[in-house]
């Protein structure tokens, strides 16, 4: 059997992203896998150069890498037991391309992601992060949906 050394859970902090989680930590328990824990934020589209009234561009970038760092540190706290061997990141860019990128440098054995179900035009619209992460990562992907 193929050794699960890293696990790495990708999360929006969204309630598919928890439900995802599940999973993730169980097999890193059952398996004392390192459990890598990432979130990437979406890259804002940058609107220096326009008149944004009311707006620094820096200080809301700022803004929102603080408020990812304290939900992060709230979803470790709330969900992980001490004895856990994890680590914890925050990243801006493209989620897929961060997700694989993080798991080709780290080497992991599973990538475990939530899904949105999303359908239709939308799904035509946004695509899937999920979908593109199972289509090019070079490891297995568990992908997760609510029930």
């Amino acid at each position: 059997m193929t050794r699960l050394d890293k696990i790495l859970f990708a999360t929006d902090f969204s309630e598919n992203s928890e439900h995802a989680f599940e999973y993730a930590y169980s097999f890193a328990r059952k398996f004392e896998s390192q459990l890598l824990i990432l979130h990437v934020i979406n890259e804002p589209v940058d609107l220096r150069g326009f008149y944004v009234p009311h707006v620094s561009f820096d200080n809301l970038e700022k803004e929102i890498e603080e408020g990812a760092e304290k939900m992060m540190e709230k979803f470790c706290r709330t969900r992980i037991k001490e004895e856990t061997n994890y680590k914890s990141s925050i990243v801006m860019g493209i989620p897929y391309e961060e997700i694989l990128k993080k798991a080709e440098e780290e080497s992991v054995s599973l990538i475990v992601l939530g899904t949105q179900g999303r359908s239709g035009i939308d799904h035509l619209l946004f695509g899937s992060t999920a979908e593109r992460v199972v289509r090019k990562a070079k490891c297995p992907v568990m992908t997760v949906r609510l029930p």
